[in-house]
């Protein structure tokens, strides 16, 4: 037991308690965020906010840029959500559109398509970028003695260029409250469980494991609302 013990905390022995106890409030309030997308309540966004800010400062410490750069994306985009959801909301109260919640759930439309491949273009374009430039931040942003190129790159980085994207699609998708947004998120959140734990963040690993399990719950509760707003209302 104290073996497993170590292969999977192991890595926080030499972790300030600080960083433990950041990590461990970000985790929280990320799973408490999901719960609250899940039954559409507005709430998501402000407590989203509080888990996405801690990791933005963490993931900067640890000199993990790509996902500091996700965050700091949903950082942004929980701010637009919140807006529209709020707006949203208010048409919705006033339709008297209490079943669902007060925020109506829509799917995808072809308009959305070109944005979402910009999104994720340029995204993975510009975490390739900060990775190629790396050992220039990494050297305290000076070109002295810095080594740059592709082959420079693992499969790490790779896999970060591609959950970039994913998760910036689906938090776009989250903030105009398309359905669809997650199917994304399964996808995202399942492919950095094990991404996270061979980066050494046993925590937040375990936080995607939950993440993915609560994403597949909201689909088809996201779903069932859809059902029910298609139903015909009844004085």
């Amino acid at each position: 037991m104290a073996g497993l013990f170590d292969w999977l905390f192991g890595q926080y022995a030499t972790y300030s308690p600080l960083f433990i106890g950041l990590e461990l409030i970000a985790v929280v309030f990320g799973v408490a965020s999901v719960l609250l997308a899940r039954k559409t309540n507005i709430l998501v966004f402000p407590v989203g906010l509080v888990s996405t800010g801690l990791f933005v400062y963490l993931l900067w410490e640890w000199q993990l840029f790509g996902d500091m750069l996700i965050n700091a994306y949903y950082t942004a985009m929980s701010l637009y959500g919140w807006y529209n959801w709020s707006k949203n909301k208010h048409a919705a109260d006033t339709g008297n559109n209490t079943d669902t919640g007060g925020v109506t759930v829509e799917r995808i439309q072809a308009r959305d398509i070109p944005i979402m491949l910009t999104l994720a273009v340029a995204s993975a374009a510009f975490v390739a970028l900060v990775y190629y430039l790396r050992p220039v931040i990494n050297n305290g942003f000076s070109f002295d003695g810095a080594v740059l190129g592709l082959h420079l790159f693992t499969w790490v980085d790779y896999t970060d260029m591609l959950t970039t994207a994913l998760f910036l699609i689906a938090m776009y998708l989250m903030a105009l409250r398309k359905i669809e947004n997650w199917l994304v998120w399964i996808v995202a959140d399942a492919i950095s469980v094990p991404l996270y734990f061979y980066k050494g963040y046993t925590f937040t690993s375990l936080q995607y494991v939950v993440f993915t399990l609560i994403a597949i719950w909201a689909y088809y509760e996201w779903k069932r609302r859809i059902q029910l707003q298609a139903e015909p209302a009844y004085a």
